[in-house]
């Protein structure tokens, strides 16, 4: 697959070249539209502006692979689900041929200059389908992720913890990369879908348009169980809580759950760099994104259920079994803004 560079600049008369910007840093994203990409093109924007760098941005690109290109030095910036780094260092999953051994020589290049959800593990269908609970799913057809990630591990571990279904007995898992997600979901390939969320999720917001929607919340009792909390507090996830107010939807859209809070868990990621980042490129990058934080809270309806600014360990998932620690740099910036950075996130 060919991959765009652009340089954000190419955006005439959105970004005003800077005579002051000192450097070129190559970024990496998945495609735009969802948290990452937002997050990093917020990221060059604000950058250029601040007269710090020009971020020449590529698109699409899968989120494993940004991370090893971050860690061996190809790429410069660039996005992490949490996960993915934990699986480096262990050298499983999509690193399994990597070796444990290289994974932890490569995790430990990595450092994070801030933290981000990815979205929140979410279950949804057009009331047409009449799925009227986490148990309609059997015998149904899911869409449950991308064929190969740890958004399809998190929706298949999640349907196995609420209704004891595995993929392929209890229900059928469709598998498509994410651009096609909501053509099978709107052309009715599907039955439902258990994807990663911000709310309120465009995708879900573009269905509620052709029809009436249902957005289930984990069962409070479940989600309460040991079982749940240890799943949810696993490397790469945050549990996590929203009044159904705050979730934006309007009427188009109902939100099932036992009281007037919605239940799930978090996928937690932060943008990374290579761990050879100059310190104060690091500290401007982030005192930059720091600055842009009370905008960019505002720039989409889902942008203020990012946890942007959230350091807490395990709202942000960090520490633990999870390797990733703050870039120096970056902590200087937090520290100067009057954040207090974790002891066990920082290096």
């Amino acid at each position: 697959m060919r991959f765009r560079s652009i340089l954000l600049a190419l955006t005439a008369g959105v970004f005003a070249q800077s005579a002051a910007a000192q450097i070129n840093l190559t970024a990496e994203t998945t495609a735009g539209g969802g948290p990452p990409g937002l997050s990093m093109l917020n990221l060059a924007e604000s950058v250029q502006s601040a007269g710090i760098a020009n971020l020449q941005l590529s698109t699409g690109q899968t989120l494993t692979n940004v991370v090893l290109n971050v860690a061996e030095g190809r790429t410069d910036v660039g996005n992490a689900p949490l996960v993915v780094v934990f699986l480096l260092a262990h050298g499983r999953g999509p690193f399994s041929s990597i070796g444990a051994e290289r994974g932890a020589e490569l995790a430990s290049n990595l450092r994070a200059l801030y933290p981000y959800n990815l979205g929140a593990y979410s279950f949804y269908a057009f009331d047409s389908k009449r799925i009227d609970g986490w148990a309609g799913v059997e015998g149904r057809t899911i869409f449950n992720g991308p064929p190969q990630g740890g958004a399809l591990t998190g929706a298949r571990q999640l349907l196995q913890l609420i209704t004891g279904m595995e993929d392929g007995s209890g229900y059928q898992g469709m598998q498509v990369n994410w651009g096609q997600a909501e053509g099978i979901i709107m052309d009715g390939t599907v039955d439902a879908a258990i994807a990663p969320e911000s709310h309120p999720s465009p995708r879900i917001t573009a269905m509620s348009s052709a029809g009436h929607v249902t957005l289930f919340s984990a069962p409070r009792e479940i989600w309460e169980s040991d079982a749940f909390q240890r799943w949810a507090n696993s490397p790469g996830n945050a549990p996590v809580t929203f009044p159904i107010a705050s979730l934006g939807y309007g009427d188009t859209v109902t939100v099932v759950s036992e009281d007037d809070t919605w239940r799930s868990a978090n996928i937690t990621g932060a943008e990374i760099v290579n761990a050879s980042m100059a310190f104060e490129t690091a500290r401007q990058i982030t005192a930059a994104y720091i600055a842009s934080l009370d905008a960019f809270r505002q720039r989409t309806p889902f942008t203020p259920n990012m946890g942007l600014g959230e350091l807490d360990a395990t709202l942000s998932g960090f520490c633990g079994p999870n390797p990733l620690r703050y870039h120096p740099g970056a902590i200087a910036a937090w520290d100067e803004a009057g954040y207090t950075v974790p002891d066990c996130a920082r290096p």
